[in-house]
C-alpha cells in the first residue's frame, strides 16, 4: 500500500462525506463544506497519478481502483445533482454510460494485451466534467440571486457541453480502437 494507492483510498473515503453535507439539509455551511471535499477529492487524482508515474510507484491495485475511484466521484455527485433539479438525468445517464462502455472496452482491451490511453477528448471531456461539477456543486446562483440568470446559463452550457464531449470522446474511443471489438472472442 504506496503512498499513490493511500491518496485513491482516501479519495473513496471522501465520497460518503460529500454526500453527507451535501445532501442532508440543515447542516451549516453543508454546500461549501461539500464543495471543498469534492475539489479535494478532483485534486488528489491529479497528485496520486503524478507521485505514482514520478516515483514508479505504479501498481496493479493502482491502475484498477484509480479509474474506480474517479468514476464514483464524479457519478456520485451527479447523482446527488439530479434530486435538486442541478443537473437533468437524462445528462447523467449518457455521461454514466459512456463511463460503463469505455471500462469495458479497456477490460476486453486488457485482456487482449492492449492497454487504451486516455485520448485528447477524454481529457477535455472530464475537465469540462469537473468544472461543470464544482460550479454546479456551488450553485452560486442561490448566494447571487442578482446575476441567477447568467449563472444558469453558465451551467447549462457547461452541462450540455459535458454531454456533447462524452459522446464525441465515446465515439473517438471507439473508432480509434475497433480493432479490440474485431478481436474479441
Amino acid at each position: 500500500m504506496n503512498l499513490p494507492n493511500k491518496i485513491t483510498l482516501f479519495r473513496v473515503i471522501l465520497i460518503p462525506f460529500f454526500l453527507i453535507f451535501f445532501m442532508i439539509p440543515g447542516i451549516p455551511a453543508g454546500k461549501w463544506i461539500a464543495f471543498v471535499i469534492f475539489i479535494v477529492a478532483s485534486l488528489s487524482d491529479m497528485v496520486d497519478g503524478k507521485i505514482a508515474r514520478k516515483y514508479n510507484l505504479v501498481t496493479d491495485f493502482g491502475k484498477f481502483m484509480d479509474p474506480l475511484a474517479d468514476k464514483l466521484l464524479v457519478c456520485s455527485a451527479m447523482i446527488a445533482l439530479i434530486p435538486g433539479g442541478r443537473i437533468m438525468a437524462w445528462v447523467v445517464i449518457i455521461i454514466i454510460a459512456r463511463e460503463f462502455t469505455i471500462s469495458g472496452f479497456r477490460l476486453i482491451a486488457a485482456d487482449n494485451g492492449k492497454v487504451i490511453a486516455a485520448s485528447m477528448w477524454g481529457k477535455v471531456k472530464t475537465a469540462v466534467t469537473m468544472v461543470m461539477l464544482v460550479v454546479l456543486i456551488a450553485n452560486l446562483g442561490e448566494d447571487f440571486p442578482d446575476a441567477e440568470k447568467i449563472i444558469r446559463i453558465v451551467e447549462l452550457v457547461l452541462i450540455y457541453l459535458s454531454a456533447v464531449l462524452t459522446v464525441v470522446s465515446l465515439i473517438d474511443y471507439l473508432i480509434k480502437n475497433k480493432e479490440v471489438i474485431a478481436t474479441y472472442k
